[in-house]
């Protein structure tokens, strides 16, 4: 019997309509696999249909920038609690970062560790980024064939011991095998001088103030950053992508460079988008990310680089911790540590900001389905409704409002900054190859997720 899902706005890569998302003959829909997406008048007789109304079949979206910690710091997210809370929002494919876990992934074998933690615990499906660090540059290529999806690195100390920061010199280094892979080098984009020189003048400050982090991270140290990285990658053609981009300043340089032809990407994040300096209260710590969030002119100016383009995708730098490590009774924000957590709530957090400036559920999309997909080379499978990828998909209803509260959350600590939100738009069910894997509140299956690997 075959198998469809009926909606009247299904997101397609060919614009938004009612529509029927229909399987592959088969058992469990050959599974999961897309046949068509199609009129409901063309479904075959006697098709096994649900049909989920108003409601939009949004692609299930697919996060590049996920911190999920495991092996070794396990007590901060884990496999098991971060595609929980991943199904709860939306997502059906995570592409975790190499650092934090620990081993770091900056070999084989720190590669296949993860595979073996990860096994039996997704929700959803995931792939991993490999490093690049100091001083692995024989073992970028081997972590290519071993199915990596691209590299990640620090310009600047990443925050935790186990994954060094890369230099321009160790960068000629390992450019070479990385422009050979073919694959991504995904760069966070800040340079020390800029910040210590910031940070000598700061030593009197009042630290729990987020005017005062904000001035020790100056936007200069981006634009420096990504300036060398262009010229990098203008000598040595490798595929570039600058991670959460936070200050629109870039934005000018990087589209110039994009005009040129060099193979640039950028993302930014949900908290760069709906947050801004101004509104962030003493000791408020939940907020304390790298880079920064800037001013609320500086929020618009990204929203209008989403807009023309000059960003590609919205990623959520899920990189939660321990609540003691946010320091949150000193509120101070040269102790706590760097990193928002809101997996769960990034699409909602996106799309109330994004229909109060004009953008539609297509936009959505592209940004936080398609584009991703796309950087991480699983596009193949996921991405977009239509034929011939997997059935992946979130129930959204685009239009109910909710007020973001801790059981919301679903990731091992249920703190966020997003916490009192009150938002537009709810993922009532997340589909993982055709089947629900979140529905209503519950989850209601099995550890169905699996590594989706590039080779």
């Amino acid at each position: 019997m075959a198998h469809a899902f009926i909606a009247d706005r299904v997101v397609t890569p060919q614009g938004t309509r009612r529509a029927a998302v229909l399987l592959e003959d088969g058992p469990a829909g050959a599974a999961g696999i897309i046949r068509a997406v199609c009129e409901v008048n063309e479904l075959p007789a006697g098709a096994h249909a649900v049909d989920f109304g108003s409601n939009a079949l949004l692609p299930g979206l697919v996060d590049s920038h996920v911190h999920i910690n495991e092996p070794g710091r396990t007590e901060w997210e884990g496999f098991s609690t971060a595609t929980r809370a991943a199904a709860a929002g939306g997502y059906t494919t995570l592409v975790d970062m190499p650092l934090n876990c620990l081993p770091a992934t900056t070999a084989v074998a720190a590669l296949e560790a993860k595979r073996e933690a990860a096994a039996g615990q997704c929700l959803v499906d995931w792939a991993a980024w490999g490093g690049a660090v100091a001083d692995n540059q024989a073992h970028l290529l081997p972590l290519a064939r071993a199915g990596v999806a691209g590299f990640k690195c620090f310009l600047i100390y990443p925050g935790c011991d186990g994954f060094t920061m890369i230099g321009r010199e160790q960068l000629q280094r390992a450019l070479p095998a990385i422009a050979e892979s073919g694959l991504p080098l995904l760069v966070h984009a800040e340079l020390a001088g800029p910040i210590d020189a910031a940070t000598a003048t700061l030593r009197d400050a009042d630290w729990r103030k987020h005017a005062t982090y904000l001035a020790s991270r100056p936007d200069e140290a981006e634009l420096e950053a990504i300036r060398m990285m262009i010229d990098l990658c203008r000598q040595f053609r490798f595929r570039l992508h600058i991670v959460h981009l936070s200050t629109a300043l870039a934005l000018p340089e990087l589209q110039a460079a994009r005009a040129q032809g060099l193979p640039i990407t950028v993302e930014t994040c949900p908290h760069y988008l709906h947050f801004a300096a101004e509104e962030i209260a003493d000791g408020a710590t939940l907020l304390k990310c790298a880079p920064p969030i800037r001013g609320r002119e500086n929020r618009e100016a990204l929203w209008q680089g989403l807009r023309e383009g000059v960003i590609d995708l919205v990623a959520t730098d899920h990189s939660p911790c321990p609540p003691a490590m946010k320091r949150m009774e000193e509120g101070r924000f040269d102790l706590a540590w760097g990193g928002i957590a809101g997996l769960s709530v990034a699409l909602p957090a996106v799309w109330t900001e994004a229909v109060q400036r004009g953008f539609a559920l297509d936009d959505i999309a592209r940004w936080m389905s398609a584009a991703p997909a796309a950087l991480a080379g699983l596009d193949a499978q996921a991405g977009a409704l239509e034929a011939g990828r997997e059935a992946n998909f979130a129930v959204f209803d685009p239009e109910a409002e909710f007020a973001v509260t801790s059981d919301k959350l679903h990731f091992r600590h249920r703190i966020s900054p997003y916490v009192g939100e009150v938002m537009r738009g709810v993922v009532q069910a997340t589909y993982l190859r055709g089947e629900p894997v979140f529905r209503a509140g519950d989850f209601v299956s099995r550890a169905r997720g699996r590594e989706l690997k590039l080779c």
